[in-house]
């Protein structure tokens, strides 16, 4: 159970260089109430990658052999997390009681922000993701990719 909590969240926060978007700057009144960090775990291929925002949507997405990417999240995505990363229900769902999964090769997504920490696996025949964590988990893989 620690080994799938632990594999839970992977992150992605940004904006690609090439996708035309106005990345968000420091001086930006929309930045987090804390870092975020998205760890993606599992899948046939045994994926581990880490991605963390820092709260000045500034973002590192590291993959299981060590290699680092970053990127500047643009400033709707950085207002779309801030809005996320305190949405009560990512507090609610860190305390609910997630159902076994038989599913083999499925994603595991951990999401910590700030204090909190929840996640999920990705196993649709049986299960939707919780609202709140799965809308982060997609902009962070939206936006890092």
């Amino acid at each position: 159970m620690a080994a799938t909590i632990a594999a839970l969240l992977t992150t992605t926060a940004c904006a690609q260089a090439d996708g035309g978007a106005t990345p968000a700057t420091a001086t930006d009144a929309a930045t987090l109430p804390s870092q975020v960090v998205l760890t993606t775990s599992g899948g046939i291929a045994g994926r581990q990658d880490t991605v963390t925002v820092r709260t000045d949507g500034h973002w590192t997405r590291v993959d299981r052999s060590g290699a680092a990417r970053t990127g500047q999240l643009t400033a709707a995505d950085l207002d779309r997390l801030r809005q996320l990363a305190t949405d009560p229900r990512l507090a609610a769902e860190a305390t609910a009681t997630a159902a076994a999964t038989m599913c083999a090769d499925a994603f595991t997504y951990r999401l910590t922000v700030g204090r909190t920490t929840t996640g999920y696996v990705d196993c649709p025949p049986q299960a939707t993701p919780p609202a709140a964590t799965g809308a982060v988990v997609d902009l962070l893989n939206r936006a890092t990719g």
